[in-house]
């Protein structure tokens, strides 16, 4: 749990340093991170550390669903709700489900930020500062991967100062995140049209076929619904849905 602590503080210490890195940092703010075997002796008084974890802590949540591969699943898995019209799983399930895909999918780059920042940073090999400049050119090489060229260029064009860089790697931190929410979002919705389409088919024949029977009063839905839950359950859409989640992260 300690090492996970301070991994997520050189996370957001990523984002929320990144794009400041080449503004002068004044010499008598050091901040130390006592894991057990550190040996350094200055730190920041009791209440100013217990204020920085506290907001640390906090931006967790938003450091996870804007850096990572949750909103994408997060986004089909509520699309395959709709499609099967029903209130199961809860929120509470596919949310879970949601994030320790999340971990799996984000297992490499955090191996490597456990190698490259943590580690170095528990025996005292590297600062800091090159902890978090480290953390946040790893994260920023995940979302580069999945960033949409058209996104991208919405936000340097948005971009408050004139940004002239040769390579993406270059963009600060603060155009890649919002780029990357975005292809997130589009891409999570082009996934879940395609969830969507089937369950959409099935409904539309079960009308046709109850109309053409004359049964005008008996509700669509009713006779759908156990028809869709049938044919997902026969097709192991679960497997499906996860490996196609999954899949869509390696390519």
């Amino acid at each position: 749990m300690r090492s996970l602590l301070v991994l997520m503080l050189v996370l957001v210490g990523g984002v929320l340093v990144a794009p400041a890195q080449t503004a002068s940092v004044p010499t008598n703010l050091n901040i130390t991170l006592n894991t057990g075997a550190a040996t350094g002796t200055e730190t920041l008084s009791l209440p100013l550390q217990l204020l920085f974890i506290f907001t640390i802590l906090s931006l967790v949540p938003a450091i996870i669903m804007m850096t990572t591969s949750f909103v994408r699943i997060a986004i089909v898995f509520s699309f395959l709700r709709t499609a099967l019209t029903l209130q199961q799983p809860s929120n509470q399930v596919l949310i879970a489900l949601a994030l320790f895909l999340t971990f799996y999918i984000m297992g490499p780059t955090v191996q490597n930020l456990n190698e490259q920042v943590l580690t170095p940073l528990r025996d005292g090999t590297i600062t800091f500062e090159r902890a978090v400049e480290v953390s946040s050119g790893e994260m920023k090489s995940f979302m580069l991967r999945y960033c949409k060229e058209k996104e991208l260029n919405l936000f340097v064009d948005m971009s408050q100062k004139e940004i002239k860089v040769d390579r993406p790697e270059d963009l600060p931190i603060t155009v890649v995140m919002p780029a990357f929410m975005l292809s997130e979002l589009k891409t999570g919705f082009q996934m879940g049209l395609l969830v969507l389409l089937p369950f959409l088919v099935i409904d539309m024949v079960v009308s046709s076929v109850l109309m053409a029977l004359g049964m005008m009063m008996l509700p669509p839905p009713i006779v759908s619904l156990p028809l869709k839950i049938m044919i997902f359950v026969l097709v192991d859409g679960w497997t499906l849905l996860v490996r196609s989640l999954v899949e869509s992260f390696r390519i």
